[in-house]
């Protein structure tokens, strides 16, 4: 299966955290990241790791968020915190199938593969 499976997703309280998963059913160690959309709006980059674990966040996910590789379980993650109600939006898993770094790693048009997506509610 090459589509990635999220889940995780839920409701919390401002200021919560949540931790996402993302699981893949091979070992490619490809790039992925981690994207958002709330409604009305468009999908945005949150988090991306590259085959080699190098991270690159957004702004809004500088210090709250971490992405995360555990390559024995094939899973990518996305923990959390200090969540805020501006968070609220359909968190998409994706990936490249391509080992390496990509230029533009927070850009949707760079991944070919999308998982199903798993809703994140920050209630005030």
């Amino acid at each position: 299966q090459v589509q990635p499976v999220e889940s995780g997703g839920g409701e919390v309280d401002v200021g919560g955290s949540l931790r996402l998963s993302c699981s893949v059913s091979d070992d490619k160690r490809d790039s992925m990241a981690w994207f958002r959309q709330a409604p009305g709006k468009e999908r945005e980059g949150v988090a991306a790791i590259d085959s080699f674990n190098i991270t690159l966040y957004a702004d809004s996910a500088k210090g709250r968020f971490t992405i995360s590789r555990d390559n024995v379980k094939n899973t990518v993650y996305l923990q959390m915190t200090n969540l805020k109600p501006e968070d609220t939006a359909t968190y998409y898993c994706a990936r490249t199938l391509i080992y390496g770094t990509l230029a533009y790693q927070l850009w949707p048009q760079s991944y070919t593969y999308w998982g199903q997506g798993t809703q994140v509610t920050v209630s005030s």
